[in-house]
């Protein structure tokens, strides 16, 4: 195992109407002017908008509002918010919603007290040294980042997704009541899931030796994800599904998981071309990718791969060809994924053959290499890429 240090100073409130608390969270961490964040219309619909409002508004703790977040938020609504935030002095910003929604929040939250373009840190152009405080309320099981100090926007000027991170933008508090997730389509559920799944892979997918309570923890977490994800299809209110789903969601992505060890990360940003290109939803476009890079990198590496077989999907180990029990460990993923309802080609997802080497270049600008589990060259990004067009 390797050094490390981990800092995780999220407040969580969890369970059936906890989002009743929020204005005393609020309260407990400092807000006394908040951003009120979210998405489409879906909060307005479902209640939950008015329930909020009405907690602050009750609590005397004013607000003002920016809504109109989309999948894979973009740039132009955080220079929205940030503008926002500055002209109204706000001092909270309180995301209500799913991980874009969160993710923007926290682009706002440290673009507000920052001087220049908010972009410089996903460009790498600056590290994010202080912030606003972001609070949460989770309405879909998904990105993690409720518990997590990064967030992903695409820059709508390039069109290229990028990430950052700080523990500055570690929420300090976020609610989760499972409750709020009941209504999502069958579709984004098991999206939400595969994302909770990749966001372990890519921590478990390691050449860091002697890990056994991270990979035991990355295992359990896979296994709760594989069983609670086809009952919460089958049945769309079965709370303690839903539960079990939302707090995997948030300790896959809090790194938890990765302490300690190297981390691979090459299906996200192999992904986030094409979520930033066709706008397609993130977990269905790893549905796609992760299952291709594991069976292009398994051929260099199968060793963890046969752990997965045989921890995660319970199958047994061929001594004689272990290979073979690492491929059918990923076909056991792939079966899974279709099992759900999520995509396995670059058709379903409406991406293009011929945008390859587009996606390819906005990939590898400025690097040789990407991931570690095997460091893949940009042919390999193309294979990748390729083996998705069928």
């Amino acid at each position: 195992m390797d050094n490390f240090t981990f800092y995780s100073p999220t407040y969580f409130d969890f369970g059936r109407g906890a989002e009743s608390h929020v204005a005393e969270l609020v309260h407990r961490f400092g807000g006394t002017k908040v951003l009120f964040h979210y998405g489409g219309g879906s909060i307005k619909k479902s209640g939950l908008y008015d329930r909020v409002a009405d907690c602050l508004k009750k609590e005397g703790i004013a607000f003002v509002e920016l809504g109109g977040v989309k999948p894979n938020p973009r740039s132009g609504l955080v220079q929205e918010g940030i503008q926002l935030c500055k002209s109204e002095k706000v001092d909270f910003i309180l995301a209500v919603g799913g991980g874009s929604v969160i993710d923007s929040a926290k682009a706002i939250a440290a673009g507000s007290v920052y001087d220049g373009n908010f972009l410089d840190f996903y460009r790498g152009k600056a590290v994010i040294e202080k912030a606003l405080p972001v609070g949460t309320v989770l309405t879909i099981a998904a990105a993690g980042s409720e518990g997590s100090g990064n967030t992903v926007i695409t820059d709508e000027e390039t069109q290229i997704k990028k990430g950052a991170k700080s523990d500055w933008l570690r929420p300090k508090f976020s609610i989760l009541n499972p409750e709020l997730t009941c209504t999502l389509p069958a579709y984004q559920t098991a999206a939400g899931a595969t994302d909770i799944m990749i966001h372990v892979c890519e921590r478990y997918f390691s050449n860091t030796e002697e890990v056994e309570i991270t990979d035991r923890l990355c295992e359990g977490i896979l296994k709760t994800i594989i069983y609670e994800t086809p009952r919460v299809i089958e049945n769309p209110e079965n709370y303690d599904a839903r539960a079990n789903i939302m707090w995997a969601g948030m300790l896959a992505h809090n790194n938890v998981c990765g302490v300690g060890r190297e981390q691979d990360w090459a299906s996200h940003h192999i992904e986030h071309e094409l979520s930033a290109l066709y706008d397609v939803t993130h977990g269905a476009g790893l549905a796609v990718i992760a299952p291709l890079w594991m069976r292009h990198v398994m051929k260099t590496n199968p060793n963890k791969f046969i752990t997965f077989a045989t921890r995660v999907w319970d199958i047994d180990l061929n001594e004689n060809n272990p290979e073979e029990t690492a491929l059918k460990g990923i076909e056991a993923f792939e079966k899974f994924l279709k099992n759900i309802g999520m995509p396995s080609s670059f058709a379903e997802l409406g991406a293009k053959q011929e945008d390859i080497p587009l996606l390819t270049d906005k990939l590898m600008s400025g690097r040789e290499t990407e991931g570690n589990y095997v460091k893949l060259t940009r042919q390999d990004i193309i294979e990748i890429y390729e083996s998705a067009v069928r």
